[in-house]
């Protein structure tokens, strides 16, 4: 009795903890996704423009928190590139749409996603590197068409590019981060910010 007291009260405080860190995230999310797909405010010039557009649209914002956060539990090469894999597939996807070639469906790969970010989140998925990093590119693809899509009139292509690139990077690095603290958790906290993310995109999908 005297050796669990502390056990429960650590386990308690704990859990307490998890919550603070998860409920923000949670709300965030739950009341940015009632102005889907909010780009207003992106600003005009070619480098903001660019920085803000991935973080005031809340479809990319939760697709690309949630890779990072899945990415943690990843094992080797998959874990350390994931940044780099994300930038790959935005690039690839913004040089389709400043070429002027389609990419169909462009705002249901974004919500499908979103979904498919947060199921993988929820279910602790574990992927093979090959298999998840084509995965995470495939996603953003979408998303850097999109962004390549809303160039602003007579902006800077250079400076937007840098733009998205550094709110993508950053973006990644948060979830990375979250997902490293989360793991001290147990393993419910993650599932309910996976199942929060799933649900918002399910949401835009069906919208």
């Amino acid at each position: 009795m005297i050796h669990s007291s502390p056990s429960r009260f650590f386990s308690y405080l704990n859990s307490r903890v998890c919550a603070l860190v998860v409920a923000p995230v949670v709300m965030l999310a739950a009341m940015s996704a009632a102005a889907h797909p909010g780009h207003d405010g992106a600003g005009h010039g070619g480098f903001l423009a660019g920085l803000l557009h991935p973080m005031l649209g809340v479809d990319h914002l939760l697709a690309m928190l949630a890779i990072g956060l899945w990415s943690v539990r990843q094992q080797g090469r998959l874990r350390r590139f994931v940044p780099g894999l994300m930038l790959a597939g935005m690039w690839g996807g913004a040089a389709l749409a400043w070429n002027g070639l389609p990419l169909p469906g462009v705002e249901t790969g974004i919500a499908l996603s979103v979904l498919l970010a947060g199921v993988l989140v929820a279910t602790l998925t574990r992927l093979p590197g090959m298999l998840g990093g084509s995965l995470v590119a495939a996603f953003m693809l979408f998303h850097g068409h999109a962004h390549g899509s809303e160039l602003p009139a007579g902006a800077s292509l250079l400076t937007y590019l840098i733009g998205f690139s550094l709110a993508t990077v950053a973006i990644a690095v948060v979830g990375k981060g979250l997902g490293t603290l989360l793991q001290r958790c147990e393993t419910r906290w993650v599932r309910a910010l996976g199942a929060t993310i799933a649900a918002i995109g399910g949401a835009f999908a069906l919208s």
